[in-house]
């Protein structure tokens, strides 16, 4: 765990997929997925405070997308552009100026991460942006997938280890995707680091 951390300009929050399906309830939920909603609630409004740019990445499916089972993919069908199941958590508080980074829209390309196919990467480096505090859903998919793809652009990263949920297909996926990103070199931060 690190020690106590300022966020300042040059950071960013990056929200990964925070999404009605991946809550309990949700056609693919993640296993006490609702638990990270309260605190990225307050890591969210630490940034606002400091007017630091806030990313929402979210699936956007077309309804026949290859990662569905009817397709040959491995999951039900979810987040389908314009669905319920597709819109941020109501309890969510994401400030006005957020920034979302839609994913996976082609139905014949799937993307785990927030930079695959979209505009993140320009975007961050638009503002100058050099450090991203990443947390959301899933551990062991679209927030281990983000995060690798961060570290490997030059970004330095804070994995928020109090903000994430695994989906756990096996039972030590989400502890070894920490592992991983700890080892890409990844920080671990928690709230208490931010003095939040």
């Amino acid at each position: 765990m690190s020690e106590r951390i300022e966020s300042q300009n040059g950071d960013a929050l990056v929200v990964v997929d925070v999404q009605n399906d991946f809550l309990p309830g949700g056609s693919l939920a993640v296993p006490d997925g609702d638990a990270v909603v309260p605190v990225l609630n307050r890591y969210l409004a630490e940034f606002a405070a400091r007017e630091l740019p806030v990313y929402a990445t979210r699936d956007w499916h077309p309804p026949n997308h290859c990662s569905f089972k009817a397709r040959g993919g491995p999951w039900p069908p979810h987040c389908v552009a314009e669905t319920c199941g597709a819109e941020f958590a109501a309890l969510l508080k994401l400030p006005s100026g957020t920034f979302v980074i839609s994913k996976a829209t082609q139905a014949d390309k799937d993307a785990y991460s927030g930079f695959e196919g979209t505009e993140l990467d320009a975007s961050l480096r638009a503002r100058k942006i050099k450090r991203l505090f990443v947390g959301g859903l899933a551990t062991d998919y679209c927030v281990l997938n983000t995060v690798r793809d961060a570290l490997g652009l030059g970004y330095r990263v804070c994995l928020l280890t109090d903000a994430i949920r695994a989906v756990n297909a096996k039972p030590d996926d989400g502890r070894k995707a920490e592992t991983e990103m700890r080892r890409l070199g990844a920080e671990t931060v928690t709230l208490s680091a931010l003095g939040v």
